[in-house]
């Protein structure tokens, strides 16, 4: 999942972004509310952290523009500053007081992506193949599948949108930071390392390309 944060207190950004990659999260950062707005626009996040008070641009104005523009993109409110019912009926999705614990914070953010994808509960069960989006793990009947942070990121994504094919510039879009190569090659060996981590342990593809589309999972009951 990649998602944006605007935050003008450097040391706050640095501290959210280091927590939020070791969760399995991309991460772009913004610290100022021009920059970020710009950076929401133009990418396809899956959630925004957004601070209130920036320097150059209010952020109830950036949640504003940003529904004035349809861009429905998940929006969690940080900030010192108790306004937790305007910024919500602006079209906030949820709103967390400063100082917040970080473990508080990504329970937030997990549940409000669950629910852009229109998913209740942490589990995502596809077969016999179970995605746990809080534990970061992949099982089947059980057993662990291991995977690189990327390659759960990878699988992750796909499970929450099954059973639609998906492509692999919307893979690019939702995995990687905005500092990432397009052009690179990375995406595919990663796809490849993936599937032969999931068929060793399935014993057969529940990862399939399709030719011209994208990529899609297939449930297995066996």
């Amino acid at each position: 999942m990649r998602l944006l944060v605007i935050e003008d207190n450097t040391e706050l950004l640095e501290s959210i972004r280091k927590v939020l990659e070791k969760d399995c999260f991309c991460v772009d950062l913004a610290d100022n509310g021009i920059e970020g707005e710009e950076k929401a626009y133009i990418n396809d996040y899956d959630l925004i952290l957004l601070d209130l008070k920036l320097p150059d641009k209010d952020g109830k104005e950036i949640i504003k523009y940003l529904r004035e523009e349809a861009i429905v993109v998940p929006i969690i409110v940080i900030s010192g500053h108790n306004q937790v019912r305007e910024v919500l009926d602006l079209g906030a999705d949820d709103y967390v007081c400063k100082p917040f614990h970080f473990d508080e914070l990504i329970s937030r953010i997990n549940a409000v992506i669950r629910r852009s994808y229109g998913k209740s509960t942490p589990k995502i069960d596809i077969g016999n193949v179970s995605v746990d989006t809080k534990l970061k793990r992949v099982t089947f009947n059980n057993t662990k599948v291991d995977l690189t942070s990327k390659e759960y990121s990878i699988f992750e994504h796909l499970a929450l949108n099954y059973p639609r094919v998906v492509s692999s510039e919307e893979i690019l879009e939702h995995i990687y930071d905005e500092n990432f190569d397009m052009f690179s090659s990375v995406l595919r060996v990663h796809i490849t390392k993936l599937r032969k981590k999931l068929k060793n342990t399935i014993g057969t593809d529940i990862l399939v390309n399709i030719r011209g589309k994208g990529y899609s999972l297939r449930e297995i009951n066996s």
